[in-house]
């Protein structure tokens, strides 16, 4: 994804400096290789779901003759036949997303742990950090590739209907083990949100702050409002932007940028978007604003619809106008 990147942070905490934040190459110390190891098996499953979602072309046809024919028996088994393997793989994205809320849980609480200030768990922490990247550009990419494929509710809506149907008709469905009753209610909900997974992690990072009341919520809200301000800095300055191998370096640091932001407006408790914020908000939405249209109309969106505190009153009218 790119070289080893300079980032300068200082004004972040009081004992900021000048360090790398390596998104590409940053392998584990032995302190953090327990939670590390734990951590790669999730990142690693992530890829494949990438490419099962992107891959996934939905059951509209074989529906839509089922539903135009509902007394041809022939066209309801192929319609079946066509949406229960992909209703499996939705199933496999919803467990996935709570495997994915484990992984964030034990990366929240290695670096928002009182030993460090965020700077220093950056610095000190690099693979962890790399991991809590990956994790917030797999939700946004996730969540990104949901949003533009409408075949996914459609089929899970024709799948639980069709499944009613036969239970009423006490006819056997095949399938139905994969899906009860009780899980399909959750995936309902779970797809019902525009940005599942980025919802997914911001209720765990809002649960994460209410079980640890030990842990000074600062230590999570400066955490993110650090690896936002990195991110911003990597990508508004020539010095650091030049060193990116590839767009994909960029794709990514904004995909995290936008990731903490939307997760320190949940938990933080005026938002992102108040005066107090320790996120250069202006500064942030500017360097959306100065990428291509098309590359980052969907993190704008994301900042538009699935904040949390972007409407209030003390949200400034020149922020709101920003993303209007």
């Amino acid at each position: 994804m790119g070289n080893l990147i300079k980032v300068l942070t200082r004004d972040i905490d009081q004992n900021a400096g000048n360090f790398f934040l390596d998104f590409e190459n940053a392998q584990p110390t032995e302190a953090e290789r327990e939670i590390w190891n734990q951590v790669n098996v999730v990142l690693k499953e992530a890829r494949g779901i990438l490419d099962d979602l992107q891959a996934y072309h939905g059951a509209g046809e074989a529906i839509r003759e089922a539903i135009q024919n509902p007394s041809n028996e022939k066209l309801q088994e192929k319609a079946w036949a066509a949406v229960v393997p992909l209703v499996g793989k939705l199933k496999k994205f919803y467990e996935f997303s709570l495997r994915l809320e484990a992984a964030l849980h034990s990366l929240l609480g290695a670096l928002t742990s009182t030993r460090y200030t965020p700077t220093q768990h950056l610095e000190r922490e690099q693979a962890l950090a790399k991991q809590f990247a990956e994790i917030l550009h797999f939700t946004l990419r996730f969540d990104e590739l949901k949003m533009t494929n409408p075949a996914i509710q459609n089929d899970f809506s024709y799948y639980r209907r069709t499944l009613n149907r036969m239970r009423i008709n006490n006819v056997p469905a095949e399938g139905e083990n994969e899906v009860n009753n009780e899980l399909a209610n959750r995936m309902s909900l779970f797809y019902a949100e525009a940005t599942p997974m980025l919802k997914t992690l911001s209720d765990a990072t809002t649960k994460f702050v209410s079980e640890n009341k030990n842990l000074p919520i600062e230590n999570t809200t400066d955490c993110l409002s650090t690896m936002a301000s990195v991110c911003k800095i990597m990508l508004e300055t020539p010095e650091y932007r030049s060193r990116f191998a590839s767009e994909e370096t960029a794709s990514f640091c904004l995909r995290v940028m936008v990731g903490v932001i939307i997760l320190y407006d949940f938990v933080h408790p005026v938002g992102a978007f108040a005066k107090g914020s320790k996120i250069d908000m202006r500064g942030c939405i500017k360097v959306l604003r100065d990428q291509p249209r098309n590359s980052v109309e969907g993190l704008l969106n994301a900042l538009r619809y699935t904040t949390k505190h972007l409407n209030d009153e003390s949200t400034s009218k020149s922020i709101k106008a920003m993303l209007q």
